[in-house]
């Protein structure tokens, strides 16, 4: 039977005027913030079916909202207020010691592989949701994502005055991101840039494809050689001048060089022969990623390898040095 009470957890039907605080933001970040601990895959539902409106009209979860618009926010149950955190103990201290750099506007992660950005697709917490539950004064938005399997540098604004100015320097090309990643053979291309379009595909198996492609959106990687093992494997930085899903591993892939580690796009036997050298996951790190803000003043910060790909890199040296003094290539 219904407990008393239960109705004051499931309000009726509410319309929000955005302020300027909340101006800038995606739909379904507003919402996921609104209401805080349901499934974003519940948000995404709600904004297909037409539960919620901006304007008066069907919405895209993507859309961007402006000053004065207003929401339609359907009935939603929320968990009653003071309901205790979710989130594993053991979650919220592992992120709690990755925060690298706190001011008044920013947070930066040296997240650690294996932890989604995010909440949703089978994974219950994500590093967002986590810090929500560490900071739960801060109003707080990722500035950008990582694959799950990426480690590294990670921006969280803190206010949303914030997060707009990051976006905007984000669309404009203003950022400077760094990647460290291990590329299959031995790198003859010098420091090159790749300018190939990236088209993503329908979704395969529920997951997304990206292809070199005319057809796709502009995708500008520049690589450059650091360390090389012989005919066997190259380190790699990699300096992204624009975000494209998957474009550093297709990238990689297109010049003939495939991510070690990475299932998708990669090569199965050197996959196979970095996995014996203790490679677990893909081998792709965000190094380091710098910025001007446009009131002054630079801003940059930068994460070392993290241990288990800097055992690998550890080993391919060994192994180059023990082939050398054995007169091998």
């Amino acid at each position: 039977m219904p407990q008393p009470g239960n109705d004051a957890n499931r309000p009726g039907v509410r319309h929000i005027e955005i302020d300027a605080e909340q101006a800038g933001k995606r739909l379904d970040q507003f919402l996921l913030k609104l209401f805080g601990t349901i499934p974003r895959s519940r948000v995404y539902r709600l904004v297909r079916k037409g539960e919620v409106r901006v304007n008066g009209h069907r919405a895209d979860p993507a859309q961007r909202l402006a000053v004065h618009d207003k929401v339609r926010v359907p009935p939603v149950r929320l968990e009653p207020e003071g309901a205790p955190r979710r989130v594993p103990r053991p979650l919220l201290e592992r992120l709690r010691s990755a925060i690298i750099v706190e001011d008044e506007r920013l947070l930066v992660i040296d997240k650690p592989s294996g932890i989604a950005v995010h909440g949703g697709s089978g994974v219950s917490f994500g590093v967002i949701e986590v810090l929500r539950a560490l900071r739960p004064e801060d109003t707080l938005e990722l500035v950008h994502r990582l694959d799950r399997d990426t480690s590294g540098c990670l921006l969280v604004a803190r206010k949303a005055s914030a997060l707009r100015v990051l976006h905007a320097l984000l669309r404009e090309g203003q950022f400077e991101k760094r990647y460290l990643a291990l590329v299959k053979g031995h790198w003859q291309h010098g420091r090159t840039r790749i300018d190939v379009p990236l088209r993503t595909d329908l979704r395969v198996g529920g997951e997304r494809t990206v292809k070199a492609h005319p057809s796709g959106k502009a995708a500008l990687s520049e690589f450059r050689p650091l360390q090389f093992f012989g005919k066997r494997a190259t380190l790699m930085e990699v300096t992204l001048y624009t975000g494209r899903t998957h474009q550093i591993r297709v990238h990689a892939a297109h010049a003939g060089h495939a991510l070690a580690g990475d299932e998708k796009y990669g090569d199965p036997q050197f996959n196979s022969e970095c996995a014996q050298l203790g490679l677990a996951r893909m081998f792709l790190h965000a190094h380091s990623v710098g910025f001007e803000w446009p009131q002054g003043g630079a801003f940059s910060v930068s994460a070392p390898l993290p241990a288990d790909l800097s055992a690998v890199v550890d080993r391919l040296t060994l192994e180059r040095g023990r082939r050398r003094s054995q007169g091998k290539a």
